[in-house]
């Protein structure tokens, strides 16, 4: 496994190895068994698997929560290695935004709604660091996760607004024994945030959005930012909560039918 940390090593590993599908797997580090399967599937449908690990500040509105984004670089590579990753691209910050950097990309309705609301410019971040992932890594197909609803259709906007080549490809959500969605944020969590916590995907699988709203205003310890019902492909009841110091979001996909 090859780790560069540049854009010119990045795309001279890369430039033989183009004569068969190349996958790439964006992530922000701090893996879990939901970034596995991404790997997996890329490792399975690709002759070349690139992962970057970037935690990307565009994305955070608030510098306490870039602050507090756990990190375990040496954990992550071998994680990464583990699973037959070819290419790990982990630059620097100043890398994908060099001084004078002022180019933004931005999926204006799709960016606006639900987390779009609660965190302003989020998407604007997602939306410009991974087309810059697209440009470097030029991958034939690239892999998220469906528990980041808004965040897939907001790629899947990107890609079709823009004509690109690449294959979207997103699996399902990956979830702890206990029905808790894996993130990278749930190492914040306390044990007795955790048990509160589990009142989001409970409330989701009653697939009501009145219902789901009820269970969780009822539960002490919870702030609810919002439960509703995304017109994504597919179709998501959507959540995001607050415990503690830590902010949660989740989604179950919806029938055609459960949408109404």
């Amino acid at each position: 496994m090859r780790v560069e940390r540049t854009i010119a090593a990045a795309r001279a590993v890369l430039a033989p190895l183009r004569s068969g599908p190349v996958g790439l797997v964006p992530t922000m580090g701090a893996l879990h068994e939901g970034h596995r399967s991404l790997l997996d599937a890329a490792r399975a449908e690709n002759d070349t698997v690139v992962m970057s690990l970037f935690v990307n500040p565009a994305q955070f509105g608030d510098a306490a929560d870039l602050a507090a984004y756990p990190q375990d670089l040496e954990r992550d590579l071998a994680l990464a290695e583990e699973a037959g990753v070819d290419l790990v691209f982990a630059p620097a910050h100043e890398e994908m935004y060099p001084r004078g950097f002022q180019t933004w990309v931005e999926v204006t309705e799709l960016g606006s709604i639900l987390e779009g609301a609660f965190r302003r410019g989020h998407f604007r971040g997602v939306a410009t660091v991974v087309l810059k992932l697209f440009e470097i890594i030029r991958p034939d197909r690239a892999y998220f996760g469906q528990k980041d609803a808004q965040q897939a259709a907001v790629i899947r906007e990107l890609i079709r607004d823009l004509a690109l080549e690449i294959e979207l490809r997103v699996l399902p959500t990956v979830r702890d024994g206990d029905g808790l969605a894996l993130s990278s944020r749930n190492a914040l969590l306390s044990p007795s945030e955790r048990e509160k916590a589990l009142a989001l995907p409970r409330a989701l699988l009653t697939r009501d959005r009145d219902e789901a709203l009820a269970i969780l205003r009822a539960t002490e310890g919870i702030e609810v930012d919002y439960v509703e019902v995304a017109p994504f492909d597919p179709p998501v009841l959507a959540g995001a909560i607050r415990v503690g110091s830590t902010r949660l979001i989740d989604n179950v996909v919806l029938t055609e039918g459960e949408t109404v």
